[in-house]
């Protein structure tokens, strides 16, 4: 596995403090400073397929003879970093479908650097409404690349030497998230439904819910096999953005442990702004950080029903 260090803080920042708030308005405001320079990291996994790491949520991509498959976008100055590397390892071939896991900025901005380059932009159905209905950072429609095909349960199709597959298991990160796997080089990318060790990201507007997440996170590793690769959306500093099904179930873990702490304090009679302001790492987690303000609202509106 490869480490990495966190490089996805500011867009995350952004999407939990328009959470925290009551709704999602991630980079609707222009940083006060200019991001950091991109490092473009490029890492093969197995049989032609790897990871791009460079500003915001994990790319997968897969190059072969016979295509280029892409997953996810992140931002349009990474996303042209990205696209160059891919041009020159495939020697120039278009690339056939970029994939979205779901429909947050720090995932599909850079759909705009490909247009042109890719043939064809799938994601699943809800995750395509939320790019139209909910616009990053106030980007014109012509500084956007929306879907230009969607699916509800599944897609599937063969790509040179690879059969793609994308499944949706239901609300869990968001209400559109995919799961996709390359399914010869046995390698899944889940998108933000991965956060490896670290605080995740909720979003209750966009359909989120932590009962279903854990439950997606269940039907995911028991339609991989032990051997699969999975690529996480983001991961804690210093930690790897692959690993295997003991690292998806951690994550389970954590989610069942944050909802059953959050479910206690309210049983003891505590007010939400007494549990939102709880700084120490959910009990059995001090891998994960101290317990995120928006992480802890989510769970708390959610277990009361709001």
């Amino acid at each position: 596995m490869v480490t990495r260090r966190d490089f996805v803080s500011c867009s995350t920042l952004a999407l939990i403090g328009g959470a925290f708030g009551g709704r999602l308005i991630a980079w609707q405001q222009a940083p006060q400073q200019p991001p950091a320079p991109v490092t473009p990291v490029f890492t093969a996994i197995r049989r032609n397929v790897g990871f791009f790491t460079g500003r915001g949520g994990t790319i997968g991509y897969l190059i072969d003879s016979g295509g280029v498959v892409v997953v996810d976008s992140q931002f349009p100055d990474s996303a042209k970093l990205c696209l160059e590397g891919l041009n020159e390892r495939s020697k120039g071939r278009s690339v056939d479908v970029l994939l979205n896991t779901h429909h947050h900025d720090d995932h599909t901005l850079g759909n705009v650097a490909f247009k042109g380059a890719a043939k064809n932009i799938v994601a699943h159905a809800k995750a395509a409404e939320h790019m139209k209905s909910r616009p990053g950072r106030g980007a014109a429609p012509s500084e956007q690349h929306f879907p230009t095909a969607t699916f509800t349960d599944s897609w599937r199709r063969q790509i040179g030497d690879e059969w793609v597959r994308a499944r949706y298991y239901g609300n869990a990160h968001t209400s559109g998230d995919a799961v996709i796997t390359f399914e010869r080089a046995n390698v899944a990318h889940m998108g933000d439904l991965m956060f490896n060790r670290r605080q995740p990201v909720v979003d209750r507007p966009a359909g989120a819910s932590f009962k279903n997440w854990i439950s997606v996170l269940e039907k995911t590793a028991g339609d991989h096999s032990n051997d699969t690769v999975y690529i996480f959306g983001h991961a804690g500093t210093d930690q790897p953005v692959t690993g295997n099904r003991a690292d998806v179930m951690v994550m389970r873990d954590f989610l069942t442990a944050l909802l059953t702490f959050v479910q206690a304090e309210i049983k003891a009679g505590k007010t939400k702004e007494q549990i939102t302001a709880n700084k120490a790492p959910i009990p059995g987690f001090d891998s994960h950080g101290a317990a995120s303000p928006q992480v802890l609202t989510a769970a708390f509106d959610e277990l009361s029903g709001a």
